[in-house]
């Protein structure tokens, strides 16, 4: 599908999330990695807010902010957390620039647009001592593909199951501290509200670019339903080794 930002953001805005994730997910990697108190979080790829949120409850002592390219999502966020004060924030950035120190950084389905590798030498440079990066990846359950996992991930090149998922994080010099499926209701999260977005916006009059953007749309849903639990991202929670 040729690239229409305006017909894709149309369709993009006011959705509550920007990938499939749910609060129970940022729990189980704020465990995993034991993060508690006053420590300073990052959310790379915020999106709209709902991790960061998320994020900003579970931690309550915590500083964070979230950083994303697309100006209005950042202004959702800010909604989503202005009752948490001045302790979290969130800014339009470059997530490939993250300063630091964070003693997390959470990114939840963002990181393929700087690849496993290159974003994890990046954010390591950003991390405090001792810190953690928690992410989600597409992945493969089994190979070979069904033929509905295989169309849904027709796009991104660099699919790859979870042990090739792990050698890419220790590749870039991390190591894997645990790991979880994202599958079925944390999808649904993400693909319950488009489905209802994309109704919405084919009752009134749309143009080419907007009708090709909503059929695509349509058809990654139902390539998700054939798919099922064979369509999946993997949680990692991962430190320096």
């Amino acid at each position: 599908m040729s690239w229409d930002p305006d017909a894709f953001f149309t369709l993009h805005s006011d959705l509550p999330r920007e990938g499939p994730g749910l609060p129970e997910d940022v729990h189980w990697a704020l465990s995993v990695a034991g993060v508690s108190g006053s420590v300073s979080v990052c959310d790379a790829g915020c999106g709209p807010g709902a991790d960061l949120e998320t994020l900003a409850a579970a931690l309550p002592q915590a500083r964070l902010v979230g950083i994303e390219t697309h100006p209005p999502f950042i202004d959702a966020a800010r909604s989503r957390v202005a009752r948490f004060g001045d302790r979290v924030t969130a800014d339009v950035g470059d997530m490939s620039r993250l300063t630091g120190p964070f003693d997390l950084i959470w990114s939840a389905g963002a990181l393929y647009f700087l690849g496993v590798q290159a974003g994890l030498r990046a954010w390591a440079k950003a991390l405090a001592p001792g810190g953690y990066v928690a992410f989600s990846e597409p992945v493969a359950v089994t190979w070979p593909l069904s033929a509905s996992a295989a169309a849904f991930w027709e796009e991104y090149s660099a699919l790859t199951d979870l042990p090739g998922l792990v050698a890419q994080v220790e590749a870039a010099g991390f190591e894997v501290m645990n790991h979880r499926l994202i599958t079925g209701a944390a999808w649904a999260a993400y693909y319950d509200p488009m489905r209802h977005r994309v109704a919405a916006l084919r009752k009134s009059a749309v143009d080419d670019a907007l009708a090709r953007v909503l059929d695509e749309a349509d058809r990654e849903i139902a390539l998700w339903e054939e798919g099922g639990d064979d369509i999946a991202y993997a949680l990692l929670v991962t430190r320096p080794a």
